[in-house]
């Protein structure tokens, strides 16, 4: 790696962990100074290796100067001394020089201490998935407003108020206990899995930063299965989902950066190593009594990965639908159920339940019934097609739209 490049990687990789450890030895209510510390260490950094350059080992070095300047501050700073010092995690003797601990199983026992604390139902979920970018991934608020398509302002109030949530609920960062880990993980796990979902489905055409945000949600997933406590079948089916749909990214899109409907992909673009891991982790998630969601949901995406358009694979993905849909109800679930139902049992047997959805404020069920009208009556398909024309948000999603439109056209012709 170039020493342009080097920084900024390590400020990606390296900067949250330095934010968890301090966060960890602190207390969130100091998260401020945290945050202060460990990007005095990149500034120091930048302005160190641009003349001296780069050191033989730059994570040893960022540790080794955040410690410094960690024991600097708690030697100037009489009141956080008094108030903060005498209780802080690693004293036992207040003669004795604070450690600061940068060791491996530190730094892990700190971020996933700091997923349970960010991942807090005091916190609502849009401003739980900015402070987890921002904390926990080392993301800036200009990158995750790029992200979320919203103004960087927005992003900057969500995750100040959440800080501020997090200090009025005095909630400590701990290692969690058997019964938070059992109140609290289906919050994580969906923290995580809005943090995936903003990245696979965001309608940004930042494709480096969105497989970023993807990359950064099955990070923190592992994080999870790495610990014994936290190892959970609903933690492996969850990281099993996003194994199989990282491992189409690449044919989701073009050359020009427009969407690629699953039908029309190409398959040789799919990563077989990832598809390998999902099926992998989703054995690991068929013990215990326990189907969640996540169950369901990467069962699904694991018959997706088979391209041929059989009939038992549509059986099963319906029967996977029928499962989710009873445990817990979404629109898309219940739209994309539909899809699976035309094609187990024909188009006209879907027609009308779809119709009894009526998801009229929602453009993917109109793109449904355009679907599904096309070839029974073609005229009733366009009109739907441009009703989701009128209600779709991103230019790739009307662009398949206006295709589907031309192709109907050419059918007539």
């Amino acid at each position: 790696m170039e020493e342009k490049e080097l920084l900024p990687h390590l400020f990606r990789t390296e900067y949250r962990k330095l934010v968890a450890v301090l966060c960890y030895l602190f207390g969130i209510e100091h998260v401020e100074v945290a945050e202060d510390i460990a990007s005095d260490t990149f500034l120091a950094a930048a302005e160190t290796w641009a003349i001296k350059g780069v050191p033989e080992n730059p994570a040893a070095w960022l540790y080794t100067v955040a410690k410094n300047r960690t024991k600097n501050y708690l030697k100037r700073n009489t009141v956080f001394e008094q108030k903060v010092a005498s209780d802080i995690r690693y004293s036992s003797d207040k003669e004795a020089e604070i450690d600061i601990d940068m060791s491996p199983k530190n730094i892990t026992d700190s971020q996933l201490a700091m997923i349970f604390a960010v991942c807090n139902p005091l916190i609502p979920a849009e401003s739980q998935v900015a402070l987890a970018l921002n904390l926990l991934c080392g993301f800036g608020v200009q990158e995750i407003a790029d992200a979320f398509l919203l103004n960087k302002e927005v992003v900057y109030k969500r995750i100040q108020r959440a800080k501020e949530k997090l200090k009025e609920g005095r909630i400590s960062i701990t290692q969690p206990s058997v019964p938070e880990i059992g109140e609290r993980l289906e919050t994580v796990l969906t923290t995580i899995y809005l943090l995936y979902s903003e990245g696979y489905y965001s309608i940004s055409q930042n494709t480096t930063l969105r497989k970023e945000l993807c990359a950064e949600a099955m990070r923190l997933n592992f994080l999870l299965i790495d610990n014994e406590l936290t190892d959970r079948p609903e933690a492996s089916a969850l990281l099993s989902l996003m194994c199989f749909h990282s491992s189409r990214f690449e044919a989701r899109t073009n050359r020009n950066g427009e969407m690629v409907l699953y039908e029309d992909q190409d398959e040789s673009l799919w990563n077989r190593e990832l598809i390998e891991r999902g099926t992998y982790y989703l054995s690991r998630a068929s013990t215990g009594e326990k189907l969640s969601r996540y169950h369901l949901e990467a069962g699904i995406a694991y018959w997706h990965t088979h391209k041929e358009d059989s009939h038992e694979k549509w059986t099963h993905i319906l029967d996977l639908y029928n499962h989710l849909l009873a445990i817990e109800y979404s629109p898309i679930a219940a739209l994309n159920r539909i899809y699976a139902l035309a094609k187990v049992s024909g188009k006209e047997a879907a027609i009308g339940e779809a119709e009894h959805l009526n998801l009229t404020n929602n453009h993917f069920y109109y793109s449904l019934l355009g679907n599904l009208y096309a070839g029974i009556d073609d005229t009733q398909a366009t009109t739907h097609y441009e009703t989701a024309i009128k209600l779709a948000h991103s230019e790739s999603d009307k662009a398949i739209l206006f295709r589907n439109i031309a192709r109907l056209q050419d059918n007539a012709g």
